[in-house]
């Protein structure tokens, strides 16, 4: 898709949306979550590690000895906020896609699967000028327009954009944001109750030492307390993997360092692909204790698949008996 013109990048892009998973998906299933709602609908009992406490109806609790949740019909209209990182580490990929265009068409599956009458879609983006903003508005030209800036996006390399922010009026550049700045940002404009979307590798500001949590983590639970959030996490395989194609350089694309390694070693690659696994579950635990619910998407996979798939398991989920999980998937 890269070397197609943006226009027509936006086209097939559409077509693969509104086609495919629209063939995919039927009836109550074309929503991306159950929503949380906002109308309380009776009550069940409670479901230890998928029910958020702060939904606990405590009079039926009290009057049955068992604990319950309220159950609530979702809300008439949705606001739904994206958080896309378009930061250097996006840029790779060596699949069909690069995880930059897998995040583009991540944002255009959630703005077909939120689409409604008088639900809205807004959106902040990480780029290397810094955070780009736009406002919750519904409707599909909308969603193209976002859906081409993001195609548009400066990338490592592109001279700056005299209007990028921080520029604008003579001001000198502002530092990059991180995704922790990108989080705070969301949860500032994010004020109604809804659904957030963040779409990122997560490898940002990621720690050293394995049992620190990243930053963005507590920044994420902060939005996960007021918001029904979904964390897409976008991935390479080479990211996990090193191939045996003898001398390479490898490019921290964040900070610019470069490092020569010999992927002849088994015992070398072998190393990599357990720190890179390690890294990968850090990210994964600090997403899931922050409340996120979690999908993955990879360059070397159908996209349309692993989207469908999670929407079939997460209504799986929520219309199991609170006595039958554990059953096959």
């Amino acid at each position: 898709m890269a070397d197609l013109a943006p226009d027509e990048r936006l086209r097939r892009l559409e077509l693969t949306v509104t086609r495919r998973l629209d063939g995919l998906l039927h009836g109550r299933y074309r929503g991306l979550l159950p929503g949380p709602g906002s109308e309380t609908a009776g009550s069940r009992e409670y479901r230890p590690g998928e029910d958020e406490v702060r939904r606990m109806d405590w009079a039926v609790t009290a009057r049955t000895t068992v604990p319950h949740v309220r159950e609530v019909d979702a809300d008439r209209e949705l606001t739904t906020w994206l958080l896309v990182d378009a930061s250097a580490s996006m840029e790779y990929g060596t699949s069909t896609l690069d995880k930059r265009e897998l995040a583009v068409a991540a944002v255009a599956g959630v703005g077909f699967l939120t689409a409604g009458v008088g639900n809205r879609l807004g959106a902040q983006v990480l780029t290397a000028d810094g955070l780009r903003r736009f406002p919750a508005r519904s409707g599909r030209v909308h969603l193209l327009g976002l859906l081409r800036a993001l195609l548009g996006a400066p990338r490592t390399g592109d001279p700056p954009d005299p209007r990028g922010p921080g520029r604008a009026g003579g001001r000198a550049a502002t530092p990059t944001p991180g995704l922790t700045d990108g989080l705070a940002g969301l949860q500032r404009v994010a004020t109604r109750r809804g659904l957030a979307v963040v779409v990122s590798d997560f490898l940002d500001e990621l720690p050293d030492d394995p049992d620190t949590p990243p930053p963005w983590a507590a920044a994420l639970r902060r939005l996960a307390a007021r918001h029904q959030v979904l964390a897409v996490e976008v991935t390479d395989p080479r990211e996990l993997e090193l191939p045996d194609v003898g001398l390479v350089t490898l490019l921290d694309p964040e900070s610019g360092r470069r490092r020569e390694v010999w992927t002849g070693d088994p015992a070398l690659r072998e190393r990599y692909a357990r720190a890179a696994a390690a890294e990968r579950d850090r990210v994964r635990r600090a997403l899931r204790r922050a409340g996120a619910t979690h999908l993955a998407l990879r360059t070397d996979r159908d996209w349309c698949v692993d989207v469908v798939r999670h929407v079939h398991e997460q209504r799986r989920l929520a219309l199991a008996p609170a006595g039958g999980r554990g059953g096959a998937a």
